[in-house]
């Protein structure tokens, strides 16, 4: 398959998905993450208009409501932060408080679901798709903490985990396998801006049909091929702070374990000098103590000479 036939994911939150006949991406991708039909229906305001020339291709988000009322924050970013898990700590619980009216009861807190496609480095860790949430654990016997049937009624859930913000954090750049599922498909394009020939899975069919380069008008390529060239020589700054980071750490390591050899070096040189000369004064029968006060070394080791 040709490569850049379709418009990358970040671009496309910006420009195109806010439309509501291109729900469908997002409702794809989703319902794929989240193993549950989404359909989404409005688009609400969050933090992605911005007009700050890094951020239009360092981050962009969007924040969706579906017919549960349940709200969605996704989110891409380019740029390493260091920050970020606190970033999204913050998201959440900005969209809590703010989609309560003051005096309604705490049972109307929203669900929010915060969906991070990172291309990045973020923490450590072998996977390249995370999920979080909230868990009660008891001290002591390690139980899970329930809903009583009451709760269960009442809020139309079975877990207090599913009453918490979620999180999920893709991190598209460690996918280096071939796509044999669902949800590996979408890391896949979301990863190289392409979808693979066999894939099925929600939201990808919308993807060959809405999101194709030769759709857009020559000023949005250029505007698109110039949001590119941003992205790389963004990734280009990140790949050389990295190995100019690394470089500087294995630099640092070598002149600190030259100036400790020196160091010991020498200390070992002072104790063997010590030790000659107590062996000499030994040998001239002089008392320990006086051998010891006069070298530093201690009786134990005057006597083992």
């Amino acid at each position: 398959m040709a490569n850049n036939l379709y418009i990358r994911f970040d671009w496309a939150m910006k420009r195109l998905l806010r439309n509501k006949a291109n729900f469908g991406v997002l409702e794809g991708l989703l319902t794929t993450l989240l193993g549950m039909n989404i359909k989404i229906k409005k688009l609400l305001e969050s933090e992605s208009n911005q007009e700050d020339e890094f951020d239009k291709y360092n981050r962009v988000d969007i924040l969706a409501e579906d017919d549960k009322n349940e709200l969605f924050l996704i989110e891409v970013q380019n740029n390493t932060e260091y920050a970020y898990f606190q970033r999204m700590i913050f998201g959440t619980s900005k969209l809590v408080t703010e989609y309560i009216n003051r005096g309604e009861g705490y049972y109307n807190v929203r669900k929010v679901y915060s969906v991070n496609i990172v291309y990045f480095a973020l923490g450590n860790g072998k996977d390249y798709v995370y999920h979080g949430k909230t868990e009660f654990r008891g001290i002591h016997d390690n139980d899970v903490l329930e809903l009583s049937p009451f709760q269960r009624q009442r809020f139309k859930v079975d877990a207090v985990s599913r009453l918490f913000p979620e999180y999920y954090i893709l991190k598209v750049n460690d996918f280096d396998r071939l796509a044999t599922t669902p949800l590996e498909e979408w890391i896949y394009y979301l990863n190289t801006g392409d979808v693979p020939e066999t894939a099925t899975a929600p939201g990808l069919s919308e993807v060959r049909e809405r999101l194709k380069l030769d759709r857009m008008t020559k000023d949005e390529l250029h505007a698109y091929y110039r949001h590119l060239d941003n992205v790389v020589i963004l990734r280009d700054n990140i790949l050389s702070d990295r190995e100019e980071g690394m470089w500087e750490g294995i630099e640092k390591g070598r002149k600190e374990g030259i100036e400790k050899g020196r160091k010991e070096g020498i200390e070992k040189g002072r104790k063997e000098e010590k030790a000659a000369i107590a062996a000499n004064m030994k040998s001239l029968g002089l008392p320990t103590d006086t051998i010891a006060k006069a070298t530093g070394l201690s009786e134990e080791e005057i006597k083992a000479l």
